[in-house]
């Protein structure tokens, strides 16, 4: 079989993808990228862009709902159109992809090849009946949800948020099996369309990766608009009850089964990894299949690198989009860019959002550092009081020596956006005090961190 050969090749058209497809062609390279499913991704197709578009539409049955709080009225009960709810999420996914697609067509030298990508060599992948080789291949595969094997699984039906965010129907009870990030955030906005909803985690609280409090006050928000939350679930099984499914829970046999219509797993996620024919490349991969990189990306193949949810150095659209920044910058720029330089910040689109950003209080405690902490409830911040959502916190916490903020939370109203002010500060690598003097612009959330800061006091 003859080989085409290209500068450079690109599986995967997900975020740092056509990105990175995009440097490459202003840099005078000719570029293969190679897509076997939707351009875009995760994030444009089954992620970040249709549930968030889900999650507006669930604020704003909310919100109606509260009209009473804001000195308005609806009459009758909230009709929720899901098919109208399902096409509004439809058409960001599809104009958004339609952009990526009009993007990648425009670049002169760059090609789109539609296929399933096998490695046949360090440098040869075969695709679509051919193959094409090029000294530098970036792989940018991203992941898929993790249907573990659990007694009855398949047995029953369930879905996982690629089916979520096509789902036209409003479940009459819907289990959500997993108690981190996507689950709850499809946990609370069909709560919201008007499902009975639980949540069932293995762990004894929700989002344990999170500090205590932070968990107990998402549970709380949760609970609060009458979601059902089980945590240790020690005996997670299923079977069918009549037209709908019933899910253990604990072993101890006194515990009442959750039954559901619907039941979304939301236990993980894992690389696309499985079938690329890494081996045949020498590629090295961990345990869990997910491409072993340096700090500057790259495989232990030289002139191979792994960008984005396949390597397992980041799980968000902009670590990936990250991934693309410092490979482009060192292949391209002359710089040194490395992944170890990243501070990754996150958020959590249950309502009101958490924002995040460095270490959490636990993880701060056993660096063995002097700390100071502050906290402060969203009843104290003015402009929560004046948009009557007052539930949740702020919190920082510093170190006393270096004077420089180790980690973050804002939960509450607009902590997603306000924690980019701490973010920006720990990028810059600066001291706390930095702030004591700024004038932040009232009323926001973030006009309120100054105030934080200045409240840090040594850590109990």
């Amino acid at each position: 079989m003859s080989a085409r050969a290209f500068d450079a090749i690109i599986i995967g058209a997900g975020q740092a993808g056509p990105s990175l497809a995009g440097r490459l062609n202003d840099a005078g390279m000719r570029v293969a990228i190679i897509e076997r499913h939707l351009v875009g991704g995760t994030c444009v197709n089954t992620g970040c862009k249709p549930t968030k578009t889900l999650v507006a539409s669930a604020y704003a049955v909310h919100t109606a709902r509260r009209g009473g709080d804001y000195g308005f009225a609806v009459e009758g009960p909230i009709q929720i159109d899901m098919p109208a709810v399902a096409a509004r999420a439809r058409k960001v996914i599809l104009d958004s992809r339609a952009g990526n697609e009009a993007w990648l067509a425009g670049m002169a030298r760059v090609e789109l090849i539609r296929g399933h990508a096998r490695f046949a060599g360090p440098n040869t992948v075969e695709v679509a009946g051919e193959q094409l080789t090029a000294p530098r291949i970036f792989i940018n595969v991203g992941g898929r949800a993790v249907v573990p094997d659990m007694p009855g699984l398949g047995d029953v039906p369930v879905l996982t948020n690629t089916d979520m965010v096509a789902l036209e129907v409003l479940p009459r009870h819907l289990v959500v099996v997993g108690g981190s990030y996507i689950g709850l955030e499809f946990a609370q906005m069909y709560r919201r369309f008007g499902a009975e909803v639980t949540i069932v985690e293995r762990s004894d609280r929700l989002i344990a990766r999170e500090d205590p409090d932070v968990s107990a006050e998402v549970r709380a928000i949760l609970e609060r608009e009458g979601i059902t939350v089980r945590t240790g679930a020690d005996c997670i099984g299923f079977a069918r009850n009549g037209d709908e499914i019933s899910v253990s829970v604990h072993c101890d046999g006194n515990s009442a089964p959750a039954i559901g219509s619907h039941v979304l797993m939301a236990v993980g996620r894992r690389p696309n990894t499985d079938d690329l024919g890494l081996d045949a490349a020498g590629i090295d991969v961990d345990a869990r299949g997910y491409i072993a990189v340096d700090d500057r990306l790259q495989t232990n193949v030289p002139g191979v690198y792994a960008l984005g949810d396949c390597n397992g150095r980041g799980a968000f659209t902009h670590t990936a989009y990250n991934d693309f920044e410092i490979v482009a910058a060192n292949l391209l720029d002359g710089e040194d860019r490395r992944v170890t330089h990243r501070l990754t910040g996150y958020a959590l689109y249950i309502d009101p959002p958490l924002g995040r950003i460095g270490m959490t209080e636990a993880e701060a405690a056993r660096s063995g550092r002097r700390l100071l902490h502050a906290k402060r409830a969203m009843t104290r911040v003015g402009r929560a009081v004046e948009k009557a959502e007052t539930q949740g916190f702020m919190k920082v916490i510093a170190d006393a020596d270096t004077r420089r903020i180790l980690g973050a939370a804002i939960l509450g109203t607009g902590g997603d956006e306000a924690i980019h002010g701490i973010l920006d500060m720990m990028n810059a690598d600066q001291p706390f005090d930095t702030l004591r003097w700024a004038v932040p612009i009232h009323p926001t959330v973030s006009e309120l961190i100054p105030t934080v800061l200045l409240d840090l006091r040594p850590a109990t």
